[in-house]
């Protein structure tokens, strides 16, 4: 698949919300090639960057005026938190013998994980309530999850809720080693 990065995100924009929607077909509109995988990665970048820097470039973040992460230390929470994601599914997928699965699966969540940033970047910038944003947002990356697994990966309902399991484990580890290995914000 011979494309412009800005082609490859229109395409991926529709695989997205064909996720969103559970539409059968959301695989054909991503390249799993190894091109595909680096122009999702980019994606990727540029969303935990965006949402790591933007909001404080904004007018200030909540988080980071109580006590929160720099931007930089949310950037590389972020990836920390996602190689711990990465290996734990990784695993999963190994023990279903479906690794064929591993670059679509990344190519499809770092895609995502892009749109359901911007969307959650244009709720702070409309004021959206805390109570709207937490579910909107959330419920938006539950239902990419379970449709990635089970749409992109074509992973069977046990497998689905298993290999779901495994990434929260992954994430879960992820969050107790960062609260243990750096030193808690001044006032705290």
């Amino acid at each position: 698949m011979d494309t412009h990065f800005s082609d490859e995100m229109k395409l991926a924009a529709r695989g997205t919300l064909a996720v969103l929607t559970g539409k059968a077909d959301a695989a054909r509109y991503f390249d799993f090639s190894h091109r595909g995988l680096a122009g999702s990665f980019i994606a990727f970048l540029i969303a935990i960057t965006l949402n790591a820097y933007l909001p404080d470039m904004l007018g200030g973040d909540p988080r980071t005026s109580s006590g929160g992460p720099s931007p930089s230390l949310a950037v590389f929470m972020a990836l920390f938190l996602f190689v711990l994601q990465t290996m734990f599914g990784a695993f999963a997928l190994k023990q279903f013998d479906r690794m064929d699965g591993f670059i679509p699966y990344l190519v499809a969540d770092n895609w995502a994980t892009f749109f359901i940033t911007i969307l959650s970047l244009g709720l702070i910038l409309f004021d959206v309530s805390p109570q709207i944003f937490v579910f909107g947002v959330g419920g938006a990356v539950l239902v990419s999850e379970i449709n990635i697994s089970r749409l992109i990966v074509t992973l069977k309902p046990m497998q689905v809720v298993m290999f779901l399991l495994a990434q929260f484990i992954g994430i879960l580890t992820g969050v107790i080693l960062v609260g243990t290995l750096l030193p808690a914000p001044a006032g705290a």
